[in-house]
């Protein structure tokens, strides 16, 4: 009796088995419900159910053989338990050849086929596991990175303040300091007036003493001009020491200096008083040669004179400190407005790549990147030349972020300018959240419009990657002001 009915068990399984509709999926099972009738899935035909993968394609989709090869343009269905289905061409069933995993499509072939899913699924597992580790780590790098975007944006942003508060507060300065020296020029202006007219009042003393500041400047004058000491002028002295004030190079003709001793050879000191020393002190038609910058001069000893020229040497030095604090601040200004106006990303990510600086080395050529800034390349004997500057985000409408342009170079020698193009490695898309290798790769070109050329020549090319987990730009070289090579 038992063996009646494991008999009978077997062979139900054995019709069951024969019944089974192979190679569909489950979202299919619906369409192959066992009726007495089957419906071609694109409605064309009704057929018996019983010609279901008889292996004669009756329907023109093949939907009535998607377990056998008879219809060309069949698809069978690999369950692959424990892996990821999939469809192949119903071409490939019983060809001998394992396609799925599960060596479903081999049913009926001397094929002998090993169900290798569970093997492949695990180290499918563990590959999903490792990229979702991976996807965690570039989120939260990427996190990291925009909380550190928006502090450096605020930082920038309140040092521009600053800056802006320290060149209001220079501009006060300066007019401030403009004045004084403005005051002291024309203090030191109308003290050397004063000194040549023998004005009595360029000090603040008793009348008795601006007369005797007078006489003393005239005796010394005097004396500048008594070349021999003998208590005279004469002919030649004036001639070797008096000059046209408009012509310091011509010599005085022997009749010029006769008319300034009053027609004599020769003149003492208070006929000099009251004769040449009012036409040299006027200053508009004769002087004394080097009188005033001479040692012992006309005025190198007046102490006011040397009070009022040390004031305005001193306005004009603090004036100059003061100008140049506001040119550098203002420099700083303009600097830091121009990186502030930059496109650093939707949430500032870039930003951390302003002010950093990478090299490589390329055969004989020495490339230096410099995000938002220039590429350059330096050649062993030394001679750099520029790659281009920072230009714009030049990525497609959906990844703009995904490619740098940097233009206007040193000019090529076919003419144009030097550009360079800096990608990132599109299995890296920062939008899709993907942190696998950055790289980018600059190509450095060479644009040329002759009719038969190919229009951009690359003549150089190299590649700054960095093997980390970041969503950003990674270079590969030697991050410039360190000592440390960036891997």
């Amino acid at each position: 009796m038992r063996f009646h009915i494991i008999t009978a068990a077997f062979l139900w399984a054995a019709f069951v088995e024969s019944r089974k509709i192979r190679g569909i999926s489950s979202s299919y099972k619906r369409f192959y419900r066992e009726r007495k009738s089957f419906l071609c899935i694109d409605g064309s035909k009704i057929i018996p159910f019983e010609q279901v993968n008889d292996d004669y394609c009756d329907c023109a989709d093949g939907s009535d053989e998607p377990g056998t090869s008879a219809c060309p343009r069949g698809r069978f269905y690999c369950t692959n338990l424990g892996f990821r289905p999939h469809y192949i061409p119903s071409s490939r069933v019983n060809d001998g050849i394992c396609d799925c995993c599960d060596a479903s499509d081999e049913y009926n072939s001397h094929a002998r086929c090993q169900n290798t899913c569970w093997n492949l699924g695990q180290k499918e597992r563990a590959y999903v596991e490792g990229q979702m580790k991976t996807l965690d780590e570039g989120l939260r790098l990427k996190q990291q990175l925009i909380e550190e975007g928006v502090l450096l944006w605020r930082e920038k942003q309140a040092q521009l303040r600053e800056l802006q508060r320290a060149a209001e507060d220079l501009q006060i300065k300066l007019e401030e300091h403009r004045k004084r020296k403005h005051e002291a020029d024309r203090l030191k202006e109308q003290t050397l007036k004063a000194l040549k007219a023998g004005d009595r009042d360029v000090r603040p003393e008793s009348s008795s003493c601006g007369f005797r500041h007078q006489n003393s400047t005239v005796s010394h004058l005097f004396q500048l001009l008594d070349s021999n000491k003998d208590g005279s002028i004469s002919l030649d002295e004036v001639k070797a020491k008096v000059v046209l004030v408009h012509d310091e190079t011509r010599v005085l003709s022997e009749d010029e200096a006769l008319t300034l001793l009053g027609g004599g050879h020769q003149m003492d000191l208070s006929k000099f008083q009251n004769t040449l020393w009012d036409v040299l002190t006027r200053g508009d038609g004769y002087k004394i040669k080097d009188a005033h910058s001479a040692p012992g001069g006309l005025m190198s000893e007046d102490p006011h004179l040397k009070a009022a020229d040390r004031a305005a040497e001193w306005e004009a030095a603090d004036l100059k400190k003061v100008e140049e604090a506001y040119e550098t601040v203002n420099m700083e200004i303009s600097d830091l407005q121009k990186k502030l106006e930059i496109d650093y990303g939707t949430d500032w990510e870039y930003l951390f790549l302003n002010g950093q600086c990478y090299k490589l080395k390329v055969y004989e050529y020495m490339y230096t990147l410099c995000p938002f800034n220039t590429v350059s390349q330096k050649s062993t004997a030394g001679t750099e030349v520029s790659l281009g500057l920072w230009g714009m985000w030049a990525g497609p409408a959906k990844n703009r972020y995904s490619q740098m342009v940097y233009e206007n170079g040193e000019p090529c020698w076919q003419g144009g300018s030097r550009t360079t193009s800096v990608s990132k490695d599109q299995h890296a898309a920062l939008a899709s959240g993907r942190t696998q290798t950055w790289s980018t790769q600059s190509n450095f070109m060479c644009c040329v419009t002759s009719a038969n050329v190919n229009p951009c020549d690359i003549w150089g090319r190299a590649s700054f990657t960095r093997s980390l987990v970041l969503p950003a730009y990674s270079l590969t070289g030697t991050q410039i002001g360190s000592d440390k090579t960036i891997k």
